[in-house]
């Protein structure tokens, strides 16, 4: 039996940029391997793993797969399990719960159940780390009802339940809007598991009744956290200002930092970043640089959130003074600009249509170090499906991939609008099958995007059967699509053929309407697309002029999740960073394009915005 010296060119093949890796790739991991001959076929095993034992290259990809995920890299630790499997390697439970863990981070949810049939056939008894994971995967994808039945199934598998297990859950039940349910399972952890509700236990609680935007039920959270001997911390205070900055009530967030006082909690930058968010939100950029100012009083140094809202917010209401003010108190306090900043100004740029300008601040963001976001990209996809130009959009497929980024479902809309606005629906459709041949599931929009693009095209009965590919892909359409159809139809001439698809789909809708509540295909569809909501503006695939989409906290999306920082200092001799740019619009009268909805709305694709944006200057800092 000779020793040969394991496989890596699959795997390398896939992630040669990463040095961790060619690293650990190169080890000198050797296992014994056997062929046995099936259907004329030979396969390499381990006998490392065949023989249960602790194998040393399942350990050290593993490893590798964490590191990947840590880094946003999960298309990269798929790559590697893969591997695994092809070089004859048998994954242990904890490569599962790492490659499950790739899967929530790329918000794969469907693939939860197959992993999970996976992991039981290979013999492997779960144990409770790995069905927190499958847990809050589940929670995380709103299958609050198949978290549960996972909850159960660990009770019987006498794997004990933890407070990190409730709290996953009673999260679940704050994702889809059930905090009462919530609320429920904090009973249940004391009186089943002997268990206590902890800081984040009420904490989530909180979160889930200002979601719900009823902070009277939050602050009712707060006084049983304090009655049960639990005190709130920032945490507490942080997601009470957050409810009521979106509420409009940025005074009474700032309010909150007296309360923090008064509970010997000091108030951090995340606090201050709510409330500076808030007030830009409001149009009130006056308060938000007084209290920019008294950020110092409280000890709190301006991080780069704070700064890509105040400069956001000077930007929507095309203050250039504003900016300047903003970026020279950026300098001041040394904050080195990162993705967020670039895609704040990329975005000002794009929905001034002056794309030219928008790629240039993306190519200047490159050549700084600063890797870009999937925003980032979206963006431009954006921006240039809008122009007119959605082969520009489309190339933006490539550039990600040279980045190590998957897109989503909104940037693959994005391109088929593109496509639809020029009338090229071959095109279209050939970037609806290369989302699909991607694993990424059309949604509602996707659908809604083609059949307004055939009726643009004159072609209703194309638009008309992709009802039937709806009905395939598990996605339900709705009022507002018959109507699509039925305007398609009609605006040939052919209103008999209108008047027929609107009277066949009446009783189907009322009847799929019923069916929607229950359907678990249709919640994990609209949970993957209420969840990328976040990142940009999904509800529209193009959005309208002047909309940077805030996230939860009223923030640039991003900037709260984004982890991805300046990697070096920005060259001096780069355009970008001169102390005075250019003008951004000078008597430039803007236009912005409506995504399809209906064809009231499209008949026209462009109408001007209606108002001068003048002498709008960008200073950026040096």
């Amino acid at each position: 039996m000779n020793k040969q010296q394991e496989a890596t060119i699959s795997s390398k093949k896939h992630v040669e940029s990463s040095p961790i890796m060619e690293r650990l790739l190169q080890e000198d991991n050797h296992f014994q391997s056997v062929s046995s001959s099936s259907s004329s076929q030979n396969q390499s095993c381990c006998l490392v793993c065949l023989g249960n034992n602790s194998c040393r290259t399942v350990r050290s990809r593993t490893k590798l797969m964490n590191i990947l995920i840590e880094r946003k890299k999960p298309q990269e630790a798929y790559s590697i399990f893969d591997s695994l499997t092809e070089e004859g390697h048998r994954p242990t439970l904890v490569t599962y719960t790492t490659l499950l863990a790739a899967f929530a981070l790329q918000k794969r949810f469907d693939s939860i159940t197959a992993l999970i049939s996976e992991v039981e056939e290979s013999g492997l008894k779960p144990d409770a780390i790995f069905f927190n994971a499958v847990i809050n995967a589940l929670c995380e994808s709103g299958k609050i009802g198949e978290a549960m039945k996972a909850f159960r199934k660990m009770k019987d598998s006498e794997c004990r339940p933890t407070t990190s297990t409730f709290n996953t859950l009673i999260k679940g039940y704050g994702i889809v809007g059930k905090p009462e349910e919530a609320l429920k399972l904090t009973e249940l952890m004391k009186r089943e598991a002997n268990l206590k509700p902890n800081e984040r236990t009420y904490n989530i609680l909180v979160r889930a009744w200002c979601n719900k935007k009823n902070i009277t039920e939050a602050w009712n959270v707060v006084y049983r956290m304090v009655g049960s001997g639990v005190q709130p911390d920032v945490v507490t205070f942080n997601t009470l200002a957050r409810a009521y900055a979106q509420n409009g009530e940025t005074s009474k967030a700032e309010g909150m930092i007296l309360e923090m006082q008064s509970n010997k909690v000091a108030p951090n930058e995340r606090t201050c970043g709510i409330i500076v968010s808030g007030h830009c939100k409001e149009g009130n950029m006056k308060e938000a640089m007084r209290f920019m100012h008294r950020m110092k009083d409280l000890g709190v140094h301006p991080n780069l959130v704070v700064f890509n809202s105040l400069i956001k917010g000077f930007l929507d209401i095309t203050d250039t003074h504003g900016v300047d003010q903003a970026l020279t108190l950026m300098q001041e306090f040394g904050a080195k600009p990162d993705v967020v900043t670039f895609s704040t100004i990329m975005n000002a740029w794009s929905s001034a249509g002056l794309m030219d300008k928008c790629q240039e601040i993306f190519n200047d963001m490159v050549k700084a170090g600063i890797e870009p976001d999937i925003h980032a990209f979206s963006i431009l996809a954006k921006g240039y499906a809008r122009a007119g130009e959605p082969e520009k959009a489309e190339s933006q497929l490539t550039s990600m991939a040279k980045h190590g980024l998957f897109p989503n479902v909104v940037i693959f809309t994005t391109i088929i609008s593109g496509w639809c606005m020029v009338s090229k629906m071959e095109h279209a459709m050939r970037g609806y099958k290369n989302m699909c041949e991607a694993g990424i599931c059309p949604n509602l929009k996707t659908f809604e995007t083609l059949i307004w693009g055939y009726g643009e095209a004159k072609q209703p009965w194309k638009a008309e059967d992709l009802l039937e590919t709806m009905e395939e892909k598990g996605v339900f359409p709705e009022s507002s699509t018959i109507q699509l159809v039925a305007d398609a139809w009609r605006a040939i001439g052919l209103v008999p053929e209108a008047k027929r698809v609107l009277n066949n789909y009446k009783d189907k809708l009322d009847n799929l309407a019923k069916t929607k509540k229950d359907s678990i295909a249709m919640q994990s569809l609209d949970m993957i697309y209420q969840k990328h909501k976040p990142h940009a503006s999904y509800s529209d695939p193009l959005p309208t002029l002047g909309s940077v989409i805030p996230d939860k906290d009223g923030l640039p999306a991003t900037a709260l999740g984004s982890t991805m920082h300046p990697k070096g200092c920005i060259s001096s001799s780069s355009k970008m960073w001169m102390a005075t740019k250019s003008v951004l619009l000078q008597n430039t009268r803007l236009f912005r394009v409506q995504p399809p909805q209906c064809r009231k709305q499209h008949r026209s694709q462009v109408r001007p915005c209606g108002h001068f944006v003048s002498s709008c200057r960008m200073v950026l800092l040096h």
